[in-house]
């Protein structure tokens, strides 16, 4: 009881920065604000009998308020000196209380009281959440300095303010990680801050979160945030409708003006001290007190919003009603608690919005479904498109495989047709054999005089090569008629400038002459100078410094026609160098021309060649074909004789079998006739039926023929 009452506020904030018991700090603070009371009231008694009553009159306003400020302090000491009676039996009393406003000295155990944040166990644990690392440091910090830029205690770089703000916002992500951290929270923990120190700040603010809808506001969803649009809505939906229908005309949204106020409690809208008082009743009546003075400014403003569209209506909410609070927040309080709020109505609202957010929620479900759905329908359609190009794929190389089934059997119909026709020509060939191996021989000549002919087409194109390369190299060595023309055009010019130059040396010849002249005049006058008189001795001497001027300028002249043709000559090698590099590169450019066409030329004579060549090729693999023919027509022809000759071997068989039966009876021997006519005519029809062996060494079958007869004719004898 013995702190100064002009330190009653810096002592008090002393007291809670270190630590002093609440409680009892304030009976302390009580005791003393009951002294200075008493001690006050004998000083006014006092000075009320010895003053007149001008005095009295003159500080009877400054006394009133003093006296209600003293009230007030002694009220509220007691309050929080018996804080739990106080909530418990006078609630309403409290609640009025907190409307008409905390003092500014009560407010920090006031608002810890309120929310119950006293001796949190979380309290600890803020200096080792300080030393861990936060993923949302950087928006804090990127944040930091918009939070409050014109008050002092937030306003420099880098300054205890922002530093602590820092803290607590980092702490909390840290505690909190599903919300980790949202902009606007960081005004209410400035306001906190401005309050009481941040490990009681941080605290009171972990219990907003939890227990005034504020951590539901701040999610990443921001549900509670539409629950609270839809609401206030549907409050101005009922209670000024006239301004609703102008809202929903220029499509003026309740969250482009009223989304701030209720995450920030009107601190980025309001003046601050209005807002702290705001503030206090929220600490004590929640989020009712934002829709009751938001409608409540809406109310006061209805009149000039409805004559305004959408950016001038912005414009209003932004600049017109911050200041139309500046004079106190009183009236928009006393105007807030005069507007109708039904909290069993907004329970139900609130029951609406749950219904209508499960049914989108329902809805967004079913879409996802619909969508994965399709998603899988597309894939299984992709995929049995695919099924149906393999199966068609398959159908087609069956169809493939098929043709190409019938094309080899056609091709092996062919091939045994040709075969039957080989063996036809078996016949032919094996007549021809002799005349055939002459006709290789002679190919086999015609072969070797082709060789022989292309090694000397070869060497008559190598020879015409070189008289081409000979021929070019005479063409190069002999002026071209635009060398010739540039030549004679040299030689003009060389012929013009030698001119110029004889001209220029005659020139200086008679300048010459002249200095002569007047050098030996000079000499006469210089001999006749001393016999002369004075004046001519002058008229001499002026005459000798002429005679020098022109001698000088005749020196110049010379020197400078002596540059000019050097110049000249300086000139003309140059345009000779000029010349012999312009005939250079034409002479170059008519090479690499040649050497194109050569290019070209020897291109050809390759691929002459090399058709050459291939028509050797050909001929010798149709020469190696027609021998390998041959050859198989031989084989076959000799195939084809060991089959006859062994037939005729049967038939002789046959023979000396009749033979051995020639003591058979006349009608046996008339019947084995028979049947020997009958092999006979079996041979013929097989030898008129198989065309390849029609010509067949006739001689061979007319001998058997012969013999088969004489057979036929002898047992019958």
């Amino acid at each position: 009881g013995s702190l100064p009452t002009s330190n009653c506020g810096w002592s008090f904030s002393f007291c809670i920065y270190h630590n002093v018991p609440q409680r009892i700090l304030f009976v302390e603070m009580a005791h003393l604000l009951l002294e200075t009371d008493s001690k006050s009231l004998r000083s006014m008694n006092g000075s009320r009998r010895n003053s007149g009553s001008s005095l009295v009159s003159s500080s009877s306003a400054s006394s009133n308020l003093s006296h209600l400020e003293e009230d007030s302090w002694i009220l509220w000491g007691r309050i929080v000196n018996e804080w739990e009676e106080v909530r418990k039996k006078k609630e309403k009393q409290l609640k009025d209380l907190v409307r008409k406003g905390i003092p500014h000295h009560f407010r920090a155990i006031v608002w810890q009281l309120l929310c119950n944040a006293q001796n949190m166990p979380i309290k600890d644990q803020y200096s080792e959440l300080l030393k861990m690392t936060s993923p949302c440091e950087k928006l804090i910090r990127r944040d930091i300095a918009r939070t409050y830029p014109e008050h002092e205690f937030f306003k420099e770089k880098d300054s205890l303010g922002q530093e602590v703000l820092f803290n607590v916002m980092k702490a909390y992500s840290l505690v909190d990680r599903e919300v980790g951290y949202c902009q606007g929270s960081a005004f209410i923990v400035g306001l906190l801050l401005m309050q009481m120190p941040e490990e009681e700040a941080f605290c009171v603010f972990v219990k907003l979160m939890q227990d005034y809808r504020l951590r539901e506001l701040f999610k990443p969803s921001m549900a509670e945030l539409g629950l609270c649009m839809y609401q206030f809505e549907c409050m101005i939906q009922e209670q000024l409708p006239e301004l609703h229908m102008h809202f929903q005309a220029q499509s003026f949204h309740t969250s482009m003006y009223a989304s701030s106020w209720f995450l920030t409690i009107f601190l980025t809208s309001f003046p601050l001290p209005v807002a702290t008082r705001i503030f206090d009743i929220f600490m004590c009546e929640g989020l009712e007190i934002v829709f009751r003075v938001g409608l409540a400014i809406l109310q006061m403003n209805q009149t000039e919003l409805i004559q305004l569209d959408m950016e001038g209506m912005l414009q209003h909410f932004q600049k017109v009603i911050p200041h139309q609070l500046d004079s106190g927040p009183d009236k928009v309080i006393q105007a807030a608690y005069q507007v109708k709020y039904n909290a069993k109505k907004m329970k139900k609202l609130e029951k609406e919005y749950t219904t209508i957010k499960t049914k989108e929620m329902e809805e967004q479900v079913e879409i996802k479904r619909l969508r994965t759905e399709n998603r899988l329908l597309k894939q299984r359609i992709d995929t049995l498109e695919k099924g149906q190009v393999t199966r068609a794929q398959e159908a087609e190389e069956n169809y493939l495989v098929k043709r190409e089934l019938a094309t080899v059997k056609q091709q092996s119909e062919e091939a045994s047709a040709q075969l039957e026709q080989a063996k036809k020509t078996i016949s032919q060939l094996q007549q021809q054999q002799q005349p055939q191996a002459e006709s290789v021989l002679q190919l086999e000549r015609e072969l070797v005089q082709a060789r022989l002919k292309e090694a000397e087409s070869q060497c008559a194109l190598k020879e015409m090569q070189d008289k081409i390369l000979d021929m070019e190299k005479r063409n190069t060595s002999l002026p071209d008629d635009t060398n010739v023309a540039r030549l004679q055009e040299e030689l003009i010019g060389v012929k013009l400038r030698e001119a110029e130059a004889l001209t220029g040396l005659k020139e200086l010849r008679q300048q010459v002459r002249d200095l002569e002249e007047h050098w030996q005049r000079h000499l006469a006058r210089t001999a006749s100078r001393w016999k002369d008189s004075p004046k001519k001795n002058t008229l001499s001497e002026l005459q000798d410094e002429l005679m020098s001027v022109r001698l000088r300028e005749a020196e110049a002249q010379a020197e400078l026609r002596e540059t000019r043709q050097r110049m000249l000559e300086l000139e003309t090698q140059n345009q000779i160098h000029s010349n012999q590099l312009r005939r250079a590169e034409q002479e170059s450019r008519c090479l690499q021309e040649r050497m194109q066409t050569l290019t070209v030329q020897n291109k050809d004579l390759h691929v002459q060649l090399q058709e050459i060549k291939r028509r050797q090729a050909e001929i010798e693999c149709k020469s190696k074909e027609e021998v390998m023919a041959v050859r198989l027509r031989e084989a076959d022809n000799i195939a084809a004789m060991a089959e006859l000759q062994q037939q005729i071997s049967e038939l002789e068989i046959q023979r000396e079998e009749g033979k051995v039966q020639g003591q058979l009876n006349h009608t046996d021997s008339s019947q084995y006739i028979r049947d020997l006519k009958d092999q006979i005519a079996e041979l013929k029809h097989e030898l008129t039926s198989h065309p390849s062996c029609k010509h067949l060494h006739r001689r061979n079958l007319q001998m058997f023929l012969q013999v088969a007869f004489a057979e036929l004719a002898a047992p019958h004898c």
